[in-house]
């Protein structure tokens, strides 16, 4: 194999723009978030065409492809031809549904709920945890 054929998965998820910087790819990788068939994989794991990695951030999952190496950081629009995003439907529109939950607020200054305005919370809040459960 050649010295170009050779590329660590903490370059290969920072050249893709998963990670903002190489260190946080690579404590990524220490503290388990990085997945290759269900299994933890080091910092300087060698990344092969064809494999599929399962990537945590936060609250964000996703599956990734390798379709190319990407020895350095480029620009987004040439980054898409290196790598497939196979993250299942379900999985993205769950995690973009979490910002678009009501939030409850209240006026400034309208001082402390009522007994009603705390049983119209509580509804509230008890029928959104019914709609999650379904």
């Amino acid at each position: 194999m050649g010295e170009k054929e050779k590329l660590r998965i903490d370059k290969y998820l920072w050249s893709i723009r998963l990670f903002k910087t190489r260190t946080l790819a690579t404590d990524a990788c220490k503290a388990g978030r990085i997945k290759l068939n269900g299994q933890n994989i080091k910092p300087s794991y060698e990344v092969k065409i064809g494999d599929v990695f399962h990537v945590s951030k936060g609250i964000e999952r996703k599956q990734v492809r390798v379709t190319g190496l990407l020895h350095s950081r480029v620009d987004a629009k040439t980054v898409v031809n290196f790598y497939e995003d196979i993250t299942p439907e379900e999985e993205t529109l769950g995690y973009k549904s979490m910002f678009h939950a009501p939030s409850l607020k209240r006026d400034r200054g309208t001082g402390r709920p009522t007994k009603k305005d705390r049983r119209e919370i509580d509804d509230l809040i008890s029928d959104e945890d019914v709609k999650s459960q379904e």
